[in-house]
């Protein structure tokens, strides 16, 4: 998939072919793109935020170069076929409004590339900062202190299949469970689990959260799941209604699929076991809802209060979780 791109209409071939007759450098490209996504009004999110990095993002991945610098290369020229592939490139994003990552699919979380089409929405969770971070370390203060001691781990709703993959990279003696819901999904996750020869770690497993999990207990249960909310449903930019909306749509307040992990997650770990979960804006929601759960918030670089970390002893037991969110109702 790498390198692919969606045809252009003939006046659009029109424009990309002038631009690429005009522009020279990666420098000349990555301006030309700037001003162009700006004045089409671009929405991101999907792994850049704004239109600078967005462009930087798809010059040097469209010229298989690295992504984690530009500067060595902006005075670099181009050859033709380049310049025409990127000019055909930016237009494609303005025109079809479709993420950078299923133009050129390729996707990459702290640096890892994964493979990146509709079949599953571009990952971008915040539990893979976490992941490679202050979540695993040797520091005594990790949430995970000991790594090589984790050694089953549960990827909820695990699309494109990124997370279960980073977390094979992070806990090296864990096997993998990697869930979700959609077929499509899990062929691209079992494309990426491949190229990663992951294949002998990482299960791949269709269903509905746990519901074939029975009698399976994890050391860590990593979750991104939809946690977008009715009215933010609707209003939805035109980049985000290119990926599945099974993956977004977590009913009227955003939190109906939490909810059952919070319900079930108990009866999947070990005693020494964890939940991190990601859940977007609804920390005051889960916090009222559920006031004898000690949630504790992980911030990254870009959120703050829209992860949370739970302890198997913080919940008490599965029964107890389902009395209180009755008792909150």
């Amino acid at each position: 998939m790498r390198g692919a791109c969606c045809r252009l209409a003939p006046a659009e071939r029109e424009d990309a072919m002038a631009a690429a007759d005009e522009l020279v450098t990666v420098r000349d490209f990555v301006r030309y793109a700037v001003s162009r996504f700006n004045a089409a009004g671009l929405a991101f999110g999907h792994g850049t935020t704004e239109a600078l990095d967005e462009a930087a993002f798809i010059v040097l991945e469209s010229l298989h170069l690295p992504i984690d610098d530009l500067s060595p290369w902006l005075d670099a020229k181009l050859t033709g076929e380049e310049r025409t592939r990127l000019a055909g490139l930016i237009d494609a994003r303005c025109e079809t409004r479709q993420p950078a990552a299923y133009l050129l699919g390729r996707t990459y979380i702290q640096g890892v590339p994964f493979r990146s089409d509709k079949r599953a929405i571009v990952p971008r969770s915040f539990i893979g900062e976490l992941l490679a971070a202050e979540l695993a370390g040797g520091d005594p203060f990790a949430l995970v202190p000991e790594p090589m001691a984790i050694t089953r781990v549960l990827d909820l709703c695990t699309g494109s299949g990124c997370l279960a993959i980073l977390a094979a990279m992070i806990f090296p003696n864990a096997e993998v469970d990697a869930v979700d819901l959609s077929p499509d999904a899990l062929a691209l996750a079992a494309e990426n689990v491949a190229e990663h020869e992951m294949g002998d770690r990482v299960r791949l497993v269709e269903g509905d959260l746990f519901e074939a999990l029975a009698g399976e207990v994890y050391d860590l249960i990593i979750t991104n799941p939809p946690y977008v909310d009715a009215p933010a449903m609707a209003a939805l930019p035109d980049e985000y209604r290119h990926e599945p909306s099974l993956a977004f749509d977590g009913g009227p307040d955003g939190l109906d699929i939490v909810r059952r992990i919070l319900t079930e997650a108990p009866k999947h770990l070990s005693a020494q076991g964890s939940l991190i979960c990601e859940i977007g804006t609804g920390k005051e929601i889960l916090e009222a809802e559920y006031p004898n759960l000690p949630f504790l918030w992980l911030d990254t670089e870009d959120s703050e209060g829209e992860v949370f970390w739970l302890s198997a002893s913080d919940f008490g037991g599965g029964t107890d979780v389902r009395v209180m969110t009755r008792m909150a109702r």
